[in-house]
C-alpha cells in the first residue's frame, strides 16, 4: 500500500515536473511563439521585392564603409542597422499592399534574414575588397608618399574596369570553400558566432507583436536622428570654401592643440560609431592620440637634425611620418601577430576537442550527410535542427565552384597584375580553404575576424617570394587581397548560416543571397569607390578629408616584406621593436587577468590607429561613448532599445549626405564660405595686409 502510494506520489511529482518544463520551455521558448506559421519554402524566402530592398540598402551602406575605410579604417558591425532598415521597409510595403487587397505572400523572419545577409555581403565588399586599404595603396598617391618603391612597375592607379574584374574573380571563393562544412560549425561545434546570434535575435524580436511596435519607435528614432544627421552635413558644407576651412576644422581645445590633431571635428559620423564601439576602444583611441600626438611625436620633432634631417618634407617616411607610420605598424604587427596565435591556437584545441569526443569510426559531418536531431535538445534546437538540415548544398556545387573559379581567376589575375604570376596565385589557392576555415571557426568562438592579419601574411610572404626587382610590392598588395576576399567572405557566410539556423531560414536561400549581395558588391563597391576617387581629387592624401591611412600602412608593410628595414628613419627600428613587444606583452596581460579586469586595460590595435591620424575621431567617438554611458545611467531600458538606432541614424545621414556632395564637387560647385580659424597675431598680420 505504502510503496504503491510512493510510487503514486513520484510519478505524480514527475508530471508535475514535467508541466512545469514544458511551462518554462513555453515561456522561453522563440520558435513555440512562431509554431503557428509556416516556415516558407527556400525558393519563397528569395523573393524580388527582397532584393530590390537590398539593392538600395546596400548603395546606401557601401557609402558609409567606404567612407569609414577612407576616414579612419574604423569600421563597426552594421548588422543591426542593416536588419532593422530591412524591416522598415519591407513592412511599410507589404502593409500598403494588404491594404489595397493585393498582398500575395506575407513579411516573414526568413525574408528579413535574406535582406539583412544581402545587405551585409554588400556592403563586405567595401571592406574586403581594399578601396581604403590594399587596393589604393597600389596608386601612384599612395607611392608618391612613402618615397620608396614608387617607380612605375610598383604602381597600379585605380580603374573601374580591372577593379570590378578582379573582385568578381576573387569574391566568391571564400563561399564556396567552408559551404561543405556549415553543419560541424553550427550543429556539431554548437559555435556561438555572437553577431550573427545577436542579429538573429534582433530579427525575431522584430516579428513578434511587441517587437513589431518597439521597430516601428526604434525606425523613427532612427529617421529623426538620419535628418538631424543628413542636414547637418549639408549645412556645414557651406562653410568648407578652402582648405582647413569649416566645422571640421575647429581649434576646440585651442591652436596648439589643434595642431597636433587634438580637436572635436563635430562629425555625426563618428559620434555614431562612438555610441557603437565598446567603450573600451574608444579609450584605448584617446590614449593612444595621447601617447603618441601629446607626448612622443612632439619629443621625436626636437630630434630634428639629429635623428633625421631637418630640412626633410613632412610627408617623407625619412622624417617624423616615417616614425608615426612604421610605430603604428609595428604595434598592428604585434596585435595581429598575438590574436592570430591566440585564435589558431583556441581553433586546433578546439578541433582537438571536438574530434577526441567523437567516436573513432565516426566521418567528418559535411553538409551532405545530414544526421537527426537529438532527443535530448530543446524545442527551438530541434526545430531548427530539423529544418537546417533539410535544404542540403550538394558537396559537388563546392567543389565545382571553387575548382572553377579558381582556373579562371589563376588564368586572369596575372592579366590583372603583371607582377603576380599564376604559381603565386595555385600556393594562395592550395593554402586559402584551410585558412578560410580556421578564420571561420575562430570567428564563432571569439567573433574576431582575422582577415586582415591572414592578407598581411600574404603580403610579406608573396611580396618577398616575388622580389623587389619583379614589383614585389605590387605583388604582395595583389596578393593580400585574393587572401583577404576568400577568408572574409568565408566567415561572414557562416555568421550568416548561424542567423539563418535561428531564423529557420534555409541554407540555400542564406547562400543564395550571399551570392547575389556579393556580386551586388562587387558592381557597387567600386562604382562608389570611383565617385569618391573623382569627386575629390585629394583623397588619400595626408590632412584631407578622406586621407586613406591604412592604404599608405599597407604600402609600407608590402616595402618591409620586399626590402627589409632600409627604408626606416633613424631608431624607428628600436621604437618599432619596443610597440611591438609592448603590445604583445599587453595582450597577454589582458588575458591573464580575466574579463573582469581586462576591460580596463587598452587594445593595442585600437591604440595604433591614431598614431598616424591623429586624436580629432577618437575625441568624437568618445563623445559618442559618452553620451551613451550618461543616457544608460538615467534610463537603462531606453538607452539599451533606441541608442542602437539612433547610432545608426547619425551614421546614415551623415554617410548618405556623400552622395550630393560628390555630386557637387563633380560638377563644380564650390561652397560659398570659408570659415578659418587665426591666432591673434596672424588676423592682425592678415588685416594689415589687406589694409595695405
Amino acid at each position: 500500500m505504502d510503496s504503491r502510494s510512493n510510487s503514486v506520489n513520484r510519478n505524480t511529482k514527475k508530471n508535475d515536473d514535467d508541466d512545469i518544463t514544458q511551462r518554462e520551455e513555453a515561456l522561453y521558448s522563440v520558435e513555440r511563439i512562431f509554431e503557428s506559421k509556416e516556415v516558407p519554402s527556400w525558393q519563397n524566402q528569395l523573393t524580388l521585392r527582397a532584393f530590390c530592398v537590398s539593392f538600395i540598402l546596400g548603395i546606401l551602406f557601401t557609402f558609409i564603409v567606404l567612407k569609414l575605410s577612407l576616414t579612419t579604417g574604423i569600421i563597426p558591425s552594421l548588422n543591426v542597422s542593416a536588419g532593422l532598415l530591412g524591416f522598415f521597409f519591407l513592412k511599410t510595403w507589404t502593409k500598403l499592399l494588404e491594404k489595397s487587397g493585393i498582398l500575395k505572400q506575407p513579411f516573414t523572419r526568413q525574408e528579413n534574414t535574406v535582406i539583412q545577409t544581402c545587405v551585409v555581403a554588400t556592403s563586405g565588399i567595401a571592406f574586403s575588397g581594399g578601396f581604403g586599404s590594399y587596393l589604393f595603396a597600389m596608386s601612384e598617391v599612395a607611392a608618391k608618399q612613402s618615397t620608396e618603391a614608387n617607380n612605375a612597375f610598383n604602381i597600379k592607379n585605380p580603374s573601374l574596369g580591372w577593379m570590378i574584374g578582379f573582385l568578381f574573380v576573387v569574391s566568391f571563393l571564400g563561399l564556396f570553400s567552408v559551404v561543405p562544412l556549415r553543419k560541424i560549425m553550427i550543429i556539431d561545434f554548437k559555435l556561438t558566432y555572437p553577431s550573427g546570434t545577436a542579429t538573429a535575435h534582433l530579427i525575431n524580436s522584430f516579428h513578434t507583436p511587441q517587437g513589431a511596435k518597439l521597430a516601428k519607435k526604434q525606425v523613427k528614432a532612427l529617421a529623426k536622428f538620419f535628418s538631424f544627421s543628413f542636414l547637418w552635413g549639408f549645412f556645414q558644407w557651406f562653410f568648407t570654401a578652402g582648405d582647413d576651412c569649416g566645422f571640421a576644422s575647429f581649434p576646440t581645445f585651442g591652436l596648439k592643440a589643434y595642431e597636433n590633431k587634438f580637436y572635436f571635428d563635430f562629425s555625426a559620423t563618428y559620434v555614431g560609431v562612438g555610441m557603437i564601439c565598446p567603450y573600451l576602444i574608444n579609450i584605448s583611441l584617446l590614449l593612444g592620440s595621447i601617447l603618441s600626438w601629446g607626448i612622443m611625436w612632439p619629443l621625436i620633432q626636437d630630434r630634428k637634425g639629429h635623428w633625421f634631417p631637418a630640412d626633410e618634407s613632412p610627408s617623407s617616411l625619412h622624417g617624423l611620418q616615417g616614425y608615426k607610420v612604421f610605430i603604428a605598424i609595428a604595434m598592428i604587427l604585434g596585435d595581429g601577430l598575438y590574436n592570430f596565435c591566440k585564435v589558431f591556437g583556441r581553433t586546433l584545441y578546439g578541433l582537438y576537442l571536438q574530434f577526441c569526443s567523437k567516436d573513432e569510426g565516426a566521418v567528418l559531418p559535411v553538409g551532405a550527410r545530414p544526421s537527426p536531431p537529438e532527443p535530448s535538445m530543446s524545442f527551438d534546437d530541434q526545430r531548427r535542427t530539423t529544418l537546417f538540415l533539410k535544404d542540403q548544398i550538394p558537396i559537388w556545387v563546392s567543389i565545382v565552384g571553387y575548382v572553377g573559379i579558381a582556373i579562371v581567376s589563376t588564368i586572369t589575375l596575372p592579366h590583372i597584375f603583371h607582377q603576380l604570376k599564376w604559381y603565386h596565385i595555385i600556393v594562395i589557392y592550395v593554402f586559402a580553404p584551410v585558412l578560410a576555415f580556421c578564420n571561420a571557426y575562430g570567428c564563432g568562438l571569439t567573433d574576431w575576424s582575422l582577415a586582415s592579419t591572414y592578407g598581411k601574411l600574404a603580403i610579406f610572404t608573396i611580396g618577398a617570394w616575388a622580389g623587389a626587382s619583379h614589383g614585389g610590392v605590387l605583388a604582395g598588395l595583389a596578393a593580400c587581397g585574393v587572401m583577404m576576399n576568400i577568408v572574409s567572405t568565408a566567415s561572414d557566410l557562416t555568421q550568416d548560416f548561424k542567423t539563418g539556423y535561428m531564423t529557420l531560414a534555409s541554407p540555400r536561400s542564406m547562400f543564395i543571397s550571399q551570392i547575389i549581395g556579393t556580386a551586388m558588391g562587387c558592381l557597387i563597391s567600386p562604382c562608389v569607390f570611383w565617385l569618391f576617387y573623382k569627386a575629390f581629387p585629394d583623397l588619400g592624401t595626408q590632412g584631407s578629408a578622406y586621407p586613406a591611412p591604412y592604404a599608405l600602412v599597407y604600402r609600407n608593410m608590402s616595402i618591409i616584406g620586399v626590402e627589409g628595414f632600409s627604408a626606416l628613419p633613424k631608431n624607428c627600428l628600436t621604437l618599432c621593436y619596443v610597440f611591438f613587444i609592448g603590445a604583445i606583452v599587453i595582450n597577454g596581460i589582458r588575458d591573464l587577468v580575466g574579463k573582469n579586469k581586462a576591460k580596463y586595460i587598452p587594445l593595442p590595435m585600437a591604440m595604433a590607429i591614431p598614431f598616424y591620424l591623429g586624436s580629432y575621431f577618437a575625441i568624437d567617438m568618445c563623445l559618442g561613448s559618452l553620451i551613451l554611458f550618461v543616457w544608460t545611467k538615467i534610463n537603462k531600458a531606453k538607452a539599451d532599445a533606441f541608442g542602437p538606432a539612433v547610432a545608426s541614424g547619425l551614421i546614415c545621414g551623415d554617410g548618405i549626405w556623400i552622395l550630393p556632395n560628390s555630386i557637387l564637387a563633380l560638377v563644380g560647385v564650390k561652397p560659398p564660405i570659408c570659415m578659418k580659424f587665426l591666432s591673434r597675431n596672424a588676423n592682425t598680420r592678415v588685416d594689415g595686409f589687406l589694409n595695405s
